[in-house]
This record gives structure tokens, sequence and C-alpha cells, in this order.
């Protein structure tokens, strides 16, 4: 597919979005296709999660060993953390159909954010405040069940 194409594919993440256009074009020209097909892993519960994938065509099954479970359609992110920090794999994801995906490396990301730093303030910004809603929403839910 052409860049301009992956540029929209990005904008339509709502994480990725808030970079803005200079920076989703180098990530455009960084991240790699993949292909899996029906069955096929996209990666395991505990592997280092070095990258974070954006759901082009198909969906992922997203399961961890507590039980918790999601699917990542087109035009997800999966792995958005471990763009940022380096972790295990929380969960692992499982290809329910023939899918594509864009590959964007954390050295990749940390790249884009260390060239265009108005996109890593807006960026930090966005984690803060998803953070605090959190955390304001489990001070919620401990006040409950006291």
């Amino acid at each position: 597919m052409a860049i301009e194409d992956d540029i929209a594919l990005f904008t339509r993440v709502p994480t990725l979005n808030l970079l803005g256009g200079a920076a989703l074009q180098v990530l455009a020209i960084g991240a790699e296709q993949r292909d899996y097909s029906f069955g096929e892993k996209l990666f395991v519960q505990g592997d280092p999660a070095d990258s974070g994938f954006i759901v082009r065509r198909g969906a992922f099954r997203v399961a961890s060993d507590d039980g918790q479970e999601a699917v990542a359609g087109e035009n997800v992110l999966i792995g958005e953390l471990a763009l940022v920090v380096a972790m295990p794999r929380p969960a692992t994801a499982v290809a329910l159909e023939p899918s594509s995906v864009l590959r964007i490396s954390r050295s990749l990301f940390q790249r884009v954010l260390e060239s265009h730093p108005e996109a890593a303030r807006r960026l930090r910004d966005d984690f803060a405040a998803r953070s605090n809603a959190a955390l304001g929403a489990m001070t919620r839910v401990g006040a409950t069940l006291r």
C-alpha cells in the first residue's frame, strides 16, 4: 500500500492521531506490513514486547491466561504500551481470519517522539489524562466496596 494509505490508517487510531502529520509520515515510512493466516499467532503472552501493531485488515483474539479476552479489529492498535515501555506481552494474540497488520517498532516510535517533541507532549498529556481517569474510577470502586 502507499504511504498515504498508511498515514490515513494511522489517523483513524486515536493514540497515533495525536502525533500529527509529520510524525505519522515518518511512522508510515518505517512501519512493516505483516500478513497472518487464520490461527497464526501475532505474539505470545510472556514474549518480550518491542512493538505495537495496527490491524489493517482482519481481526485478532487477544487473550491472557487470567481469562481476559478481547477482539481487535481493523484500525485498532495492539500493544500500545510496548511502543514506550519494555515489558513482556500481557496476552497472546491469534488471527481470527486472514489478517494484515502494520508493525511499529519501539525504536522507530521513540525516534519519532525524539524528533517531534510537540507530538511527544500531546502523547504524554493523553497518557496522563487516561491514567488519571483510570485512577479516579478505581478510587470510586474502592469507595463503593468499603
